[in-house]
């Protein structure tokens, strides 16, 4: 009798504890925006500029998420001004979130790959298809590093990143009159630094409420005679 009372209990345990791991993280889905600065890469021949991000993301665990985010930026050019050149892209980051009992803000380090596009406008005096133009897209990853807080329906989110792009052919990175020449670099890299904010969808997880636990044999006394049930011989006694 007392064993089975104490598996009994043991399964309670192991289903209560499955319970509160499955809670012990907000998995829902949220989104995601943010705005900072792109500093661009001095080797492109454009003006540092501000970019936007929109994405979608959810944790997978408490420690890990993944997102994906749509950007977009307008740099100037730095020889005209008025010549287009724009850049925009996705990517999916991973993120390891380092967390700490009773702490509302979280440091964390992520790992992006993505896709990144650019249209570039480039003098081509004296040819009459002046300004010339050259889109194209390329590969682009992501290292950075950045603190997530927990606002309540809102969380706020800061990053410092650097980003790969793998655009090896920009007009306005030639160094010399003579082109289409390839300026010498394999790829540019940006440093993106924003402030964002996270808004989870739908409402917050409920935590189950554990069954109650069933009361032991010595605790209970069926026939109210004044002897538990464990130990109680005759259990269809009358009472006293």
């Amino acid at each position: 009798m007392n064993k089975k009372l104490l598996c009994a209990a043991l399964l309670g345990g192991l289903s209560v504890a499955q319970v509160a791991s499955a809670q012990e993280f907000d998995d829902r889905w949220y989104l995601t925006g943010s705005a900072g600065f792109n500093f661009q890469d001095s080797k492109r021949g454009t003006k540092d500029t501000p970019f936007v991000a929109l994405g979608v993301g959810k944790f997978l665990n408490p420690n890990w998420s993944l997102d994906g985010e749509l950007n977009y930026q307008n740099p100037d050019n730095d020889d005209n001004q008025n010549l287009n050149w724009s850049q925009y892209g996705i990517s999916f980051d991973v993120r390891r979130h380092f967390l700490a009992e009773g702490r509302n803000w979280n440091p964390y380090v992520l790992m992006g790959l993505g896709y990144q596009r650019h249209e570039e406008e480039f003098d081509n005096f004296p040819s009459p298809n002046s300004p010339g133009e050259r889109k194209g897209g390329d590969v682009a990853g992501k290292l950075g590093v950045g603190i997530q807080s927990n606002l309540g329906r809102i969380g706020v989110r800061t990053e410092l990143a650097y980003r790969i792009d793998a655009d090896n052919d920009s007009i306005g990175a030639f160094n010399n009159d003579d082109f289409p020449q390839d300026d010498g670099a394999d790829w540019f890299g940006d440093i993106l630094a924003s402030v964002g904010i996270v808004i989870p969808l739908g409402p917050p997880p409920v935590a189950a409420v554990p069954a109650p636990v069933a009361p032991a044999c010595a605790d209970l006394d069926d026939d109210g005679d004044g002897v538990n049930n464990c130990d109680d011989k005759c259990p269809g006694s009358q009472a006293g």
